[in-house]
């Protein structure tokens, strides 16, 4: 949520109900000066540490209440602001939640790339539960028709803006320059008439109803979801696990960056698997991958596998 008409009164009933709220600010106006920005030493939620330059001050947001402004300096000069009404907790901690953000939508792009999370696992469909409220085909039809002409009225009035008469003032320049004029008028007048009479139209008509409500030509089914959320939801414990044996890896490589894709490489190549049904043991031997940094790398990674003692009900 941004600082726009809506999230001060927003703000201003949570803080009644002593819920704080915390938001980045899409305009926060002047840049601050830079010798206010100190450099601090933060812990992301991946695991990673960085170094932040933060600076804070108090923020009086157009309803009067205040709040606090959290801004980060980006090497580039650049300031990230963020707002909040928690009076209490240090900077640091709000200024790593909010700042992180891009997180979680490094997450829908790097699993839809990797993972394939927006893949339809069936083509099945389901029906909509009939209390699901959807635009009303009528409303979107008169939406739409209004925004149309609206259009085409712009258009008109900035050529009305464009007609000027360049040559002299003689009776034969000057009438149909007047002529052009007064069509292009009526043209304006009467789209101005259809818009006003489409509003009009449109304020009758409800702009959500109910699915059960829906014209027998505007039925629709969805596809259906409970195998998809089923297997949406092992995707992202796969994610996690490979966030978690990223995390191992990222100590031991120069290149954290490279972390992830070390780790697609590792899925990729061939292995052993070798089962012994007596001891109940199931060995994955490793190939070597490309150099030799990357096989001690994964050593370790084996390493602090073993020491998790993983067992696995069908072998035992």
């Amino acid at each position: 949520m941004t600082e726009n008409l809506i999230a001060p009164p927003y703000f201003k009933r949570l803080k009644a109900q002593r819920v704080a709220c915390l938001t980045y600010h899409k305009h926060p106006g002047e840049n601050w000066p830079e010798d206010e920005f100190y450099p601090h030493q933060v812990t992301l939620p991946s695991g990673e540490q960085a170094e932040l330059k933060l600076a804070e001050r108090g923020h009086c947001l157009s309803n009067g209440l205040w709040v606090r402004e959290i801004r980060k300096l980006t090497q580039k000069g650049h300031q990230t602001s963020i707002i909040g009404t928690d009076y209490r907790s240090d900077m640091i901690p709000l200024a790593v939640a909010m700042f992180a953000r891009w997180s979680q939508e490094n997450f829908f792009k790097y699993c839809r790339e990797h993972f394939g999370l927006d893949k339809l696992v069936d083509y099945g469909t389901e029906p909509v539960s009939e209390s699901t409220e959807v635009v009303n085909p009528a409303y979107r039809q008169l939406d739409s028709q209004i925004k149309s002409s609206q259009g085409k009225l712009n258009r008109l009035l900035a050529r009305f803006a464009t007609l000027t008469l360049d040559a002299p003032i003689e009776p034969k320049k000057v009438e149909p320059f007047l002529q052009k004029k007064a069509a292009c008028q009526e043209e304006i007048e009467a789209f101005q008439e259809q818009i006003k009479t489409l509003k009009e139209q449109r304020k009758r008509v409800a702009r959500h109803i109910k699915v059960k409500d829906l014209p027998e030509k505007d039925q629709f089914e969805q596809l259906s979801t409970q195998s998809k959320h089923f297997i949406d939801t092992i995707k992202m414990i796969t994610y996690r696990s490979e966030t978690a044996m990223a995390n191992l890896l990222r100590e031991t490589l120069t290149r954290p960056d490279e972390v992830r894709s070390l780790l697609r490489a590792i899925y990729s190549s061939e292995a052993d698997l070798i089962t012994d049904h007596e001891q109940g043991t199931l060995t994955i031997r490793l190939h070597h991958l490309a150099n030799r940094s990357y096989d001690e790398a994964i050593l370790k990674l084996c390493n602090e596998l073993n020491t998790t003692e993983t067992q696995f009900p069908r072998l035992i």
